[in-house]
Parts: structure tokens; C-alpha cells; sequence
């Protein structure tokens, strides 16, 4: 089989250019050429696509980087070293291909969701990464980017959200995330029809990966109920993505441009008596019914501490049992306070009485 017969197979196996094998072989060379301690500074390498020929072209360049002279620099044991590593040669040239359109493939894709296969668990990195087959290349799922409640293993397949794609030495890198907020919202893109068409629209949203999520939605249409229909019918829709999430609960609430309202709506499912807000601090204290305490704040401070985040308030909540207490207390403080202040301006005046007589009897004696 000719060199060129041979190329084409090669191509036509891995689904690439003839052109683009070629190519990469040529880099590939110039890289094993460039390790000889005999070789040009510059230099390229010219293949030809019939023969195989191998050819080293030296370059001078001038300062600003254009050739003005070039000479074969093809060292003499070159052609055998290179026949001898051709095989090696070409998987390194598709090795390469490889990597170059695996990079293409996902570096215009964070902020993407995608599904992913989970490879064998090497015991070594166990506590470091997950591995992932996202298709037409591998990604690595950090620890900290993992559910901590969630234990994967070989062959499951999750959605994960893309991070970040870098291009190293060894490769594309592909970061990828169970724990971002992000993913939430991709979820919900893809089951909800409304988002993805931009008829209902995602405000806000606050997450703790694995246990709970809070959204808040608003619609563009007054027609559309924004929370029905994320919830879907018979809650349908969220209930595929609290399943994808392993059931981490996801709580969809209205969004408002007024405080007060978004405030109460963040705290569902607690009802919600008075909201309080102080703008200079940015606190806003929410007073509840004695029974409903516990569950504004939720397991742990959850339920609060979601909220906040949310709407980007800081929460204080209270019971009406203890705004009741607290206003007492506040009240007779004051009482306390006027009636010393009573005394103090009384005190006050009668004082200010003797300097004035006693200054009047100084006058009439002066007289």
C-alpha cells in the first residue's frame, strides 16, 4: 500500500482531513527533530503526500519574523529514524487531531449543561475527582464540585454543568460542576418550556447542593403563571429536577420588585405577619406567629438563610411572642428614661433660678 493509500485509510478510520492527518504528522516530526541537539532554531517540516518524503527546512528570520533565506536541514539518519517511529508518529499525529477538536468541541460551550457517563473510579484520585464521558471527550468533576450526599458510581449517567475548558500541555481540561447554582437553572430551562422561550424568566436563585433550593420566577406575560408553570402539571417539571438533583428540594417562589412581597414569598412555606425593613443596613425584620417560628427559620437555619440570599436582605426573624416582649421592654425603657430626664431638666432649672438670683442681688448690693 502507497503512502498515500495508507493516509487516506488512516483518515477515513479516525473521521478526519487527509490534509488535517497531515498536517499533525508534520508537527509531530518537527517536535522529535526539535529535540536533537543538532537542530535549526527555526524550521518546518514538509511532508509529501505521495511519497511520505520527509523533508527538514531551516528558516531565517529577520527581526520581525519574516523568512529571508531557508536550506535543507534534513539531518542524514532523519529518514530512518522516522521510518523506524512511523507508526508511533501517526497516533501521536491523531492523538493530537484529538485533542485539538475535543478543545473546539466544549471551549464555546461553558455555562452548558450535558450528560455524562461516570468511567472507572481510580481508588488513587477517589478523594480528588470523578471522571466523566461527556461524549466526544473526557471531563473531571473536582470533590468540592461533587453532592456530598450523592455517591456516584461506574456507568451512572448525570447532567453536569460545564465550568470552565482550559487547553493544557496534556490536553483540553474540562471542569465540570454538580454543586453550581447554574445547574438549577439549566434544569430548569430544559423542562421548563416557558424558560427556555424567555416567556417566564429565572430573578434569583440560592442553593445548598443535595438538600434544598430556593428560585424566584417572574413571567413576561401576564397570561403565564410563572411558578405553575415551572412546577408543571401535577408537579411534573420540578419533579424531574429534584430527581436529578437526588431530591434535593427545590422551592419556586414568586419574584417582586417590592421587598416586603419578595421577602415573604422567600420565606414559604411559612406565613408571614409583618416584614420590617431598614435601608441603611439592609435588615429586614420578619415577625411570624409563635407556631411559625420553626419553620420560617428551618432545620438549622435553612430555611432563612436560602432566603437571604435570595433576596439579598439580611433576615431577622421573630416571633410575635418576642416583638410583644421586646415592645414592652422597649416602652418601659423609655418611661424609665423620660421621668430621669424629668429630673434632670427640673434639676436644671431650679439651678439656673439661683444663678439668676443671685445674680440680681449682686446688682441691687452693686447699686
Amino acid at each position: 500500500m502507497s503512502f498515500r493509500d495508507a493516509l487516506g485509510a488512516m483518515a477515513q478510520e479516525e473521521n478526519i482531513e487527509v490534509m488535517e492527518l497531515l498536517n499533525a504528522l508534520a508537527n509531530s516530526m518537527l517536535k522529535a527533530y526539535k529535540k536533537r541537539p543538532d537542530a535549526a532554531e527555526d524550521a518546518e517540516v514538509e511532508i509529501n503526500p505521495e511519497t511520505g518524503a520527509i523533508k527538514i527546512i531551516g528558516l531565517v528570520l529577520d527581526a520581525e519574523g519574516n523568512i529571508t533565506d531557508e536550506w535543507d536541514a534534513t539531518p542524514a539518519d532523519f529518514g530512518r529514524i522516522v521510518a523506524r517511529n512511523a507508526r508511533q508518529n501517526l497516533l501521536d499525529a491523531i492523538a493530537e487531531i484529538r485533542r485539538r477538536h475535543m478543545y473546539e468541541e466544549f471551549v464555546n460551550r461553558e455555562g452548558d449543561i450535558v450528560s455524562g457517563t461516570v468511567l472507572p473510579v481510580n481508588e488513587k484520585f477517589l478523594d480528588r475527582y470523578t471522571k466523566l464521558n461527556i461524549g466526544k471527550g473526557e471531563a473531571m468533576m473536582p470533590r468540592a464540585e461533587q453532592i456530598n450526599i450523592e455517591h456516584l458510581t461506574e456507568g451512572q449517567r448525570v447532567k453536569v454543568y460545564i465550568v470552565e475548558v482550559r487547553n493544557t500541555n496534556q490536553g483540553p481540561s474540562i471542569v465540570v460542576s454538580r454543586t453550581h447554582p447554574a445547574l438549577v437553572a439549566k434544569l430548569f430551562e430544559i423542562e421548563v418550556p416557558e424558560i427556555a422561550s424567555g416567556l417566564v424568566e429565572i430573578k434569583a436563585l440560592a442553593r445548598e447542593p443535595g438538600h434544598r433550593s430556593k428560585v424566584a420566577v417572574a413571567s413576561n406575560d401576564s397570561d403565564v403563571d410563572p411558578v405553575g408553570a415551572c412546577v408543571g402539571a401535577r408537579g411534573s417539571r420540578v419533579r424531574n429536577i429534584t430527581n436529578e438533583l437526588r431530591n434535593e428540594r427545590v422551592d419556586i417562589v414568586p419574584y417582586s420588585d417590592d421587598p416586603v412581597e419578595f421577602i415573604t414569598a422567600a420565606l414559604q412555606p411559612a406565613r408571614i405577619r409583618e416584614v420590617i425593613l431598614d435601608e441603611e443596613t439592609g435588615t429586614a425584620t420578619v415577625i411570624v406567629q409563635d407556631q411559625q417560628l420553626s419553620l420560617a427559620i428551618g432545620k438549622e437555619g435553612q430555611n432563612a438563610r436560602l432566603a437571604a440570599r435570595l433576596t439579598g436582605w439580611r433576615i431577622d426573624i421573630r416571633s410575635d411572642v418576642e416583638e410583644s416582649e421586646a415592645a414592652v421592654e422597649a416602652e418601659e425603657a423609655l418611661v424609665e428614661e423620660a421621668e430621669y430626664g424629668d429630673v434632670a431638666v427640673e434639676t436644671s432649672e431650679e439651678i439656673s433660678e439661683e444663678v439668676v438670683v443671685e445674680t440680681t442681688n449682686e446688682e441691687e448690693v452693686t447699686e
